[in-house]
């Protein structure tokens, strides 16, 4: 796709590539008609008139009996036991306005209606707000990114907004964050955190940091974001207290990033940037990587990352310069997140650092922090 050569000629406008794909714009169309049709009726056979009403119906699910399935040692039955769904803040499940793209009463909005949040954004002032959050909040805090930017630019504004949320962000958490945003949650997130991140911090923790709250899990066992983390991502921190699912960091191409785990496809497609992973990753790490490069840790207790890293990159033990590197990031983590596992590697930093693995794409062989060699005085270096 990003180089415009797409071998089926889906996204290309290469009129030669182009003639490799067959379709047109009526069978997408069709497709799309015919699935809504079947959603649909299946919704009719369920005595139900639109998706809205089964968000947060989790009663209606049953697990199926299947026993040969590989899943079937599962017991999910603590879904179906899930209160209904009482959005944050007492607000009303979101719904469309008539218009397209006019969804009003969101998080953002009672956020924008703050006088102190108006008083950062214009008048530089430095704020810290919480507010509570749930699945149903998507896109959280985009909008105030957005009223910063159409103020100050990208670059221009001296305030700063440590926004602390609790509960279970939506889907694209922290899209375009822009710098002088601290966004904290506190609990879980789902897919597509820090998309399009430009500057500032995400930090995602579990919630027992809150007074009085308790979690049955070990952080850096557990899943705490979704899929395609900091997809496509051109600056700023990001740190989770836990794992990440599938691709994460996906097009990064300059942001910083730790996170205790991640699924397949690590540092997918990435250009820039540096990721700290404190502990396993999936399969195909760093696939079509151009830039940037990873730290990963091996446990040295069985898991290895041999037959993890895709062919496109290159892995070695880390040097100097990339370990001051690598741990301050690791300290970061711990003062965003006040992560024990990041802290266990610290206290034991000369045991944890050989178990350490450098992956990097050949464009990067040049850098201090890949090379070893440091930069020579006036010369910049950019991740």
């Amino acid at each position: 796709c990003h180089t415009n050569n797409c071998p089926v000629g889906v996204t290309t406008q290469k009129e030669k590539l182009r003639q490799k794909f067959v379709g047109v714009p009526t069978d997408v169309f069709n497709f799309f008609l015919y699935a809504a049709e079947e959603v649909r009726i299946s919704l009719a056979n369920l005595g139900y008139t639109s998706l809205g009403e089964l968000v947060g119906r989790a009663d209606l699910l049953q697990q199926k009996d299947r026993p040969l399935d590989k899943t079937s040692h599962l017991d999910l039955s603590y879904i179906s036991q899930i209160p209904k769904l009482i959005s944050a803040a007492d607000r009303e499940v979101l719904k469309e306005a008539p218009e397209p793209r006019s969804q009003t009463g969101t998080l953002d909005d009672e956020l924008l209606a703050r006088d102190d949040v108006q008083a950062a954004i214009k008048n530089n002032e430095h704020v810290t707000v919480e507010a509570p959050i749930c699945n149903v909040d998507r896109t959280a805090s985009a909008r105030i990114s957005g009223a910063i930017a159409e103020l100050h630019g990208n670059t221009g504004w001296e305030g700063s907004l440590h926004l602390i949320y609790t509960g279970c962000a939506g889907q694209s958490f922290g899209f375009a964050c822009i710098g002088g945003l601290d966004l904290e949650v506190r609990g879980d997130a789902n897919d597509y955190v820090g998309k399009s991140m430009h500057g500032g911090r995400i930090r995602i923790r579990p919630v027992d940091c809150v007074d009085g709250r308790e979690i049955g899990f070990t952080p850096s066992e557990s899943v705490i974001v979704g899929n395609t983390c900091l997809y496509g991502a051109t600056g700023g921190r990001f740190f989770a207290c836990g794992r990440a699912g599938e691709r994460f960091c996906v097009r990064n191409s300059n942001a910083e990033a730790v996170v205790e785990g991640a699924g397949d496809h690590c540092c997918e497609y990435m250009t820039g940037g540096v990721v700290v992973v404190l502990g396993p990753v999936g399969r195909n790490v760093g696939a079509g990587q151009t830039g940037g490069w990873g730290y990963y840790l091996e446990d040295g207790e069985g898991y290895s990352l041999d037959g993890r890293i895709n062919s496109d990159v290159n892995v070695q033990a880390v040097n100097d310069i990339g370990a001051a590197q690598a741990k301050e990031l690791i300290e970061a983590h711990v003062e965003a997140t006040d992560s024990a596992q990041a802290k266990h590697i610290l206290e034991n930093w000369a045991e944890f650092l050989p178990k350490f693995r450098q992956v990097y794409p050949s464009s990067e062989k040049d850098a201090p922090e890949v090379s070893g060699v440091p930069a020579a005085v006036g010369e910049a270096v950019v991740a």
